[in-house]
């Protein structure tokens, strides 16, 4: 029960955190085909000269112009199979009902 409650709490806080101004919360439906070319790692894109990836054993900090154009691309693609506003409002609504 206590990991149902978890999950509740987090996709609760992505409603909340989506409604923000400053937020643009975008979801990759699963039944996206593209999901297939997800990177290895995760990273976050601060801004053009700034890149964290985070590996199993380190964060790797990327400041290499090269480099962070390649995250930079590899953001995109995952940016353009999200879906953005009431749809994905809808798929976090329907992750809720389904744990209840």
């Amino acid at each position: 029960m206590a990991h149902t409650d978890a999950m509740d709490g987090q996709l609760g806080h992505l409603l909340s955190a989506g409604t923000l101004p400053t937020v643009s919360l975008g979801i990759i439906p699963m039944a996206t085909r593209e999901r297939g070319h997800w990177p290895e790692e995760t990273f976050s894109v601060y801004d053009d000269k700034f890149v964290s990836v985070e590996l199993v054993s380190a964060e790797v900090n990327v400041t290499q112009p090269s480099e962070i154009d390649l995250y930079l691309k590899a953001f995109q693609r995952l940016r353009s199979m999200a879906v953005y506003g009431a749809e994905a409002r809808a798929l976090v609504v329907k992750a809720v009902e389904t744990l209840h």
